[in-house]
């Protein structure tokens, strides 16, 4: 089992008689001081002569032969282990001939910085000397391998240019046969999205320079290729249920989707909806749940284990769940299902405050006469689209929901083509700084409402920094992991602190809007203490409503495995 590193990139490159461009491609790298890693895939002896004179001529260039040519896909995945060998954790995929345009691997790695177990990939933005024939071709291929991935967010798999994370993907080249030759480009970049990968790209210049070199054979090549897209579209047929199932679960958590992708989902789902009405959506729903749920083994055996977890924890307190909640990961599934539709017509303004038991609805009122802002901190337990229902009490109200999602504002535009109605606004948080402190402050002081999730670790923890960031603390009986920064957040705005769940018990909308601190303070002296006494007391309401709830739970990982300390000891 291969373990996650400290981000460490170098450069791979699979070369067969391209030892006529090497030396410019080597000069443009040279400012980078990575490590480059050349694999001579059975090159002509003038090649392997002045690959062997570039080596000595650069330190940082590390050859690689073949005694024969085996393709350029086997070139690349002898580099990848090479990479993997001198303790690379991503390796950047260049190709030979110089096409590509190499001022562009900054942006690619920070974007593989941001994203270490996805592929980055460059989205070739072609000038005339591209030959027509080959940009028709890649259309093609465009067209199949969306239909074996069942999304557009592969823009592009054909492009050499991309960023691997090692960990990944030589754990699926080991697991799985890949294509040796012209196919693997296109083959891998579909197995690491079917493994769970996503793919970002950045739009980069691609040339055809004259007189270039050209190894790709149309007949023997194009016969390989279309018998890949036959072999992947074969294996893509029972993965339906589970692709169809990522596609839905990508847009309920919009803030891990790209934009184009992520708003043309909503929209498309919200036109189903109301295109067939909550029963119709319903009877299209429930069978890619059920699909997922046959199919989804890592998030099936969560769900168990958090059930299990919640009944032990129940008898060991002496606290009973409802008597007439099924407590099955099945049950649960659908719940998630439900809570699916639940968003629909949260965004579409069907759900009203008279189908809704809103529990401290007096407190509520009158913190909103008070016209003083405040901070919510909510969580991944129910939907907090029930509390759009807020609209109704108050449509003076704006409720600021804190996201780190790249396309709050266009998402914030179809809200209100949906519903103008709608008192929900997001704001777009990349880094936190004093820039964002004094813009949430302002908005506090003209009364409007802040929302935070505070339930959720970051997705990579990658450094010592990052582990410093989360606290461990007892819920359900166990210790887990919960992040600082809401908490830290709340403190340095010195604003009243509510918590708010939006629940569904035996099917019936419920809100709990209650208070938790007026405001919340951290002394100096005992910060980390203070830190961990807040964080504590949000565990122990979040784990009430577990009990009042218990199939509103949506986190669906290990939410109690040591991750954290784990990654950062195995770094």
């Amino acid at each position: 089992m291969l373990k996650q590193r400290q981000f460490s990139a170098c450069i791979v490159i699979p070369c067969y008689n391209h030892g006529s461009t090497m030396a410019q491609v080597l000069t443009l790298l040279e400012s980078y001081h990575l490590t480059c890693i050349i694999v001579n895939d059975g090159s002509d002896k003038q090649t392997t002569d002045e690959l062997q004179h570039l080596s000595e001529k650069y330190p940082w260039v590390r050859l690689v032969h073949h005694n024969y040519n085996q393709g350029k896909g086997a070139a690349v995945m002898t580099g990848l282990r090479e990479a993997w060998k001198i303790g690379a954790s991503h390796a950047i995929q260049v190709d030979a001939d110089g096409q590509h345009q190499l001022a562009d691997l900054p942006m690619m790695l920070e974007k593989a910085t941001c994203y270490p177990n996805d592929v980055v990939s460059g989205q070739p933005v072609y000038d005339e000397s591209v030959p027509r024939e080959r940009l028709y071709a890649r259309y093609i291929t465009h067209i199949w391998v969306w239909i074996e991935t069942l999304s557009l967010s592969i823009k592009d798999s054909m492009c050499g240019f991309r960023v691997y994370p090692l960990k990944e993907t030589l754990t699926l080249i080991e697991r799985v046969t890949i294509g040796r030759r012209m196919d693997f480009d296109t083959e891998i970049m579909v197995r690491l999205y079917w493994a769970g990968c996503q793919i970002h790209f950045i739009p980069t210049k691609v040339i055809y320079p004259k007189n270039g070199i050209s190894h790709f054979r149309a007949l023997h090549d194009n016969v390989k290729i279309s018998w890949m897209h036959s072999r992947l579209f074969l294996q893509m047929l029972p993965k339906i249920p589970k692709l169809i199932y990522r596609n839905i679960y990508r847009v309920h958590h919009w803030s891990q989707t790209s934009e184009r992708k992520g708003l043309w989902g909503m929209r498309f789902m919200l036109k189903a909806y109301k295109l067939f009405g909550r029963t119709g959506f319903k009877i299209l729903l429930y069978p890619v749940i059920a699909g997922y749920w046959l199919t989804g083994s890592v998030q099936r055996k969560a769900s168990q284990d958090y059930l299990q977890r919640l009944k032990s924890y129940s008898t060991q307190i002496n606290k009973p769940l409802p008597p007439t909640i099924l407590l099955n990961s099945f049950q649960h599934f659908l719940q998630f299902g439900e809570s699916i539709l639940d968003k629909l017509a949260g965004w579409n303004g069907d759900i009203c405050l008279k189908e809704v038991i809103f529990h401290q609805q007096t407190l509520c009122l009158e913190q909103l006469k008070t016209g003083k802002g405040l901070l919510i901190l909510g969580s991944h337990l129910g939907d907090i689209e029930l509390c759009r229902a807020l609209g109704e009490l108050s449509h003076d109200v704006i409720i600021n929901a804190l996201v780190y999602t790249r396309h709050a504002e266009r998402f914030n535009q179809l809200l209100k083509e949906i519903n103008p109605k709608s008192s929900i606004n997001l704001i777009q948080v990349n880094n936190w700084g004093p820039d964002v402190a004094i813009m949430l402050k302002q908005k506090l002081d003209k009364g409007e409402w802040l929302a935070i999730l505070g339930d959720r670790t970051p997705i990579n923890m990658n450094s010592q920094r990052d582990v410093q960031r989360i606290s461990p603390v007892n819920f359900l009986g166990k210790s887990a992991w919960f992040p600082q920064g809401p908490f830290i957040l709340a403190a340095l705005l010195a604003c009243p602190v509510w918590l708010m769940f939006g629940l569904k018990p035996e099917g019936q909308f419920q809100i709990y809007f209650e208070p938790f601190a007026d405001p919340l303070l951290l002394s100096r002296k005992n910060r980390e203490k203070d830190i961990q006494q807040a964080i504590q007391r949000y565990a122990e309401r979040l784990e009430h409503y577990c009990f009042l709830s218990p199939l509103d739970w949506f986190n669906f990982y290990d939410f109690w495995h040591d991750n954290a300390k784990q990654r950062h000891q195995d770094n």
